[in-house]
């Protein structure tokens, strides 16, 4: 078995000459866009190795692998990708992180300028702030999210003084951002775009899949899904998913470090029945509520979530944050309490639904 650190080990020496960029090299610079670079990169151009320095001079390596977040050893690539041809020399720039309380915003992007004069522009996943969770769930709700709008003005920013062929691209959120950024960002500079990948990222609202930005952009979308993908399958997508194998097992298959590699691609494989099980189950769950009943489930549990005191999911121990989530959604109004119950009633009503259906041989 083989992740994306024995990719860079195996094929470090191999320029992009002889091996073209691929979706292997696309998942690196994605899963790096997950590292603080602030006070590394801003609008200054930093390469790859003066970055790589910077950042472990700030950082131990021994402080980095004891991190317990799925992408918190994600600034460990930098040092892999800087002994070899292959990303030797390239050019960092325009890193930035935005997080906006008063409209739900968390934001993050970096531009990789790599040695076949290609730029790659990766936009960051959800980290573990409260605001990027609730971000997520307003794309229930939601469309044209504050979060995608600001994705699209950092391409077009970027766009206008980046000469040459781009390639947008994300893990998870970062990943719907990349889609919706490259739809709605200046017609000149979409069609500059040759590739885009969404790395297990969530799909878009009806309204956003019938616009003729995102059906101009579908045929250049690459969405690359694990078997039992759950984030990657939620809200719509007009796009072929590319399922590939992974060594988790249900929602830990979203961290991309379990993602099977083969020379210079994924493992593919076949959607497991969990996946297609629980993904059932969450859009008829989703069928089940219109918008204002998902903003009123979405804000009254978040509520919750900051009187406890809660600023992001890593706070204490496992058990400590279920405890403070419980305290916390008892305090609430009985009526509130009863929006919560009604929302997660439903979703066992829906999969009990898909359970039946599948038992009846049914779609």
């Amino acid at each position: 078995m083989a992740n994306i650190f024995d990719y860079l080990n195996w094929r470090a020496d191999v320029p992009f000459s002889i091996d073209p960029f691929n979706e292997v090299d696309n998942l690196v610079l994605s899963e790096l866009a997950y590292t603080d670079f602030e006070g590394i990169v801003r609008d200054a151009p930093v390469s790859l190795e003066d970055a790589c320095a910077a950042y472990f001079a700030r950082y131990s390596r021994e402080e980095v692998l004891l991190r317990t977040t799925y992408t918190g050893k994600a600034p460990l690539l930098m040092e892999e990708m800087a002994k070899g041809a292959r990303f030797r020399g390239t050019i960092l720039s325009n890193s930035f992180s935005e997080l906006d309380k008063d409209q739900d915003v968390q934001i993050a992007a970096t531009t990789f300028h790599l040695p076949d004069g290609t730029t790659y522009i990766a936009f960051r996943g959800t980290d573990g702030t409260l605001i990027g969770w609730k971000e997520d769930f307003g794309m229930g709700f939601e469309s044209h999210t504050a979060g995608q709008q600001r994705a699209a003005r950092y391409l077009n920013e970027v766009g206008r003084k980046t000469p040459g062929t781009l390639r947008v691209g994300g893990h998870s959120k970062g990943g719907n951002f990349a889609v919706y950024a490259t739809a709605f960002c200046d017609p000149e500079i979409r069609d500059r775009v040759i590739e885009i990948y969404t790395n297990d990222g969530p799909g878009f609202r009806d309204d956003i899949l019938a616009t003729p930005e995102y059906d101009a952009v579908i045929p250049r979308v690459i969405s690359i899904v694990p078997d039992t993908s759950i984030i990657g399958m939620l809200l719509g997508s007009e796009g072929v998913h590319r399922i590939i194998d992974s060594t988790a097992v249900g929602l830990v298959q979203h961290d991309a470090f379990t993602w099977q590699v083969l020379r210079n691609h994924f493992v593919e494989a076949e959607a497991t029945e969990l996946g297609i099980f629980i993904d059932q189950s969450i859009k008829h769950w989703f069928a089940g509520m219109d918008d204002e009943e998902r903003r009123t489930l979405t804000d009254t549990i978040f509520t919750a979530f900051e009187t406890a005191g809660m600023e992001n999911f890593h706070d204490g121990t496992r058990l400590k944050r279920l405890e403070m989530m419980y305290q916390s959604l008892r305090k609430l109004p009985k009526e509130q309490q009863s929006d919560i119950l009604r929302a997660v009633g439903l979703l066992f009503q829906s999969g009990g639904q898909t359970a039946w259906a599948k038992l009846l041989g049914e779609k």
